[in-house]
């Protein structure tokens, strides 16, 4: 079965938290537009679209022919590693978790993203997430699920706020850190 992947992240700038890489996969031919109706670039979507879009993305994946993942790279390995090689490491997870032979994969991959050069049908768009509704949903994936994660990150540190600003550089943020110092959800790397 031939696939068309569609890839994206989120999280690339934020002071805390893991980057994201979402991975979807659906059949050719298949019409995302049409079967998720209002997709877009999950930066142009509001909070309550981007949920209700992934939980349609969820049941899909249920019924069993759509397919997505979504992986993480941790503060640390950031810091250690530099956030391109953080991004590629959870790029390489996702998709060779949706699509593990390489052969019959279409890939598209958002702004400055690549996929490992094994997967030989691979096309970087610039604003893909904007023109291309594969990689729409791909960062709809990866943002919904980075939020819910730093949502969840919000109970564990409440000092931080990060319900609010999900580990972006905000005031609040910035604030928050000047009075009460870094956790282990910080990237180090980026406070400076």
């Amino acid at each position: 079965m031939q696939l068309l992947v569609g890839i994206d992240e989120a999280g690339r700038g934020p002071l805390a938290g893991p980057v994201s890489v979402g991975v979807v996969a659906v059949p050719t031919p298949f019409d995302v537009a049409r079967e998720f109706p209002g997709v877009a670039d999950s930066k142009a979507l509001s909070e309550k679209k981007r949920e209700n879009i992934f939980k349609l993305l969820e049941a899909r994946t249920t019924m069993g022919d759509v397919y997505f993942s979504v992986k993480f790279s941790g503060a640390m390995y950031i810091d250690e590693n530099g956030i391109v090689k953080a991004i590629h490491s959870a790029l390489s997870q996702a998709l060779f978790q949706v699509a593990p032979n390489p052969k019959y994969a279409q890939i598209l991959l958002d702004g400055s993203l690549t996929a490992p050069h094994k997967y030989t049908h691979q096309q970087t768009i610039i604003a893909g997430d904007v023109t291309q509704p594969i990689i729409s949903l791909a960062s709809i994936a990866a943002k919904v699920m980075r939020d819910r994660l730093m949502c969840k990150f919000a109970e564990q540190y409440p000092v931080y706020g990060f319900e609010k600003h999900k580990g972006y550089g905000t005031a609040l943020h910035r604030a928050m850190i000047a009075e009460h110092g870094s956790c282990k959800l910080h990237r180090h790397t980026f406070l400076h």
